[in-house]
């Protein structure tokens, strides 16, 4: 099958039947679009098409590209996550993005929800309080990153010590510990996100080992901002390449 075949094939699973309104007025650059991101990169190493979906939310999220987050978390659904799955991958976006531009893509969740008659709220999927929120954000972060955290806390100035509180206890804490999403997915997640903020180079080394430190191995790592490369541009992946190939070389 050529990439113009599975392109087509690919979309209709996504989107259903019908043509994207570009075609009436830019039928080239639709093609292009069409055999590239749906004919070749979601083709692209092992990943099924549920992460790549998760992936894809996220970095249109971080962008802030909130019509093409509405068609896609339409076609999430449409293969089968569940409204838990997409609304944690937009959560986790929080602590990269900012809460302002994490609600601007809340509400274009709930509103596809809406018409999907998805019943909101949905499920809780909180497991600390704040008796724990600390600790237990803490016990994740050490894990994902191991003894680095311990010595980061401990050589972080005085008046700097209440930013690595927030980390361990806001980040972790409150996002890490959550259900709906396993540890695995939501660390490869948040390097598509850090990747696609651009500029966070140190972040992005930072997540490259923890993915490897919770078992996500270097081709899943390539696979991955292979697929976000459609949509954050070939220098910011091309950047993530250089420090996946820096870490694990």
């Amino acid at each position: 099958m050529d990439r113009i075949e599975q392109g087509m094939e690919k979309y209709e699973q996504l989107f259903g039947k019908g043509e994207p309104a570009s075609y009436s007025t830019d039928p080239e650059f639709q093609n292009i679009l069409s055999r590239f991101i749906f004919g070749e990169v979601f083709f692209q190493g092992k990943l099924d098409d549920k992460m790549r979906e998760l992936i894809t939310i996220v970095v249109l999220t971080t962008n802030q590209t909130l019509p093409q987050l509405k068609a896609h978390v339409n076609a999430a659904l449409n293969i089968g996550l569940t409204p838990v799955e997409i609304k944690e991958a937009v959560y986790q976006c929080a602590p990269y993005i900012g809460f302002p531009k994490t609600l601007n893509a809340i509400n274009e969740v709930n509103e596809v929800f809406n018409a999907h008659n998805i019943a909101l709220p949905i499920e809780r999927q909180k497991t600390v309080d704040e008796d724990t929120q600390l600790s237990k954000g803490l016990a994740i972060q050490v894990e994902i990153f191991g003894d680095v955290i311990t010595k980061m806390r401990e050589n972080a100035p005085a008046n700097q010590r209440h930013i690595q509180d927030y980390l361990s206890a806001f980040c972790f804490g409150d996002f890490y510990t959550r259900n709906g999403l396993d540890l695995k997915t939501r660390e490869l997640l948040t390097l598509c996100i850090v990747s696609s903020l651009g500029g966070a180079e140190g972040q992005v080394k930072a997540h490259v080992q923890g993915n490897l430190n919770v078992g996500n191995e270097k081709e899943t790592l390539i696979t991955a901002i292979t697929h976000c490369l459609p949509y954050m541009g070939f220098p910011r992946t091309l950047n993530t390449l250089a420090c996946i190939n820096e870490i694990n070389p």
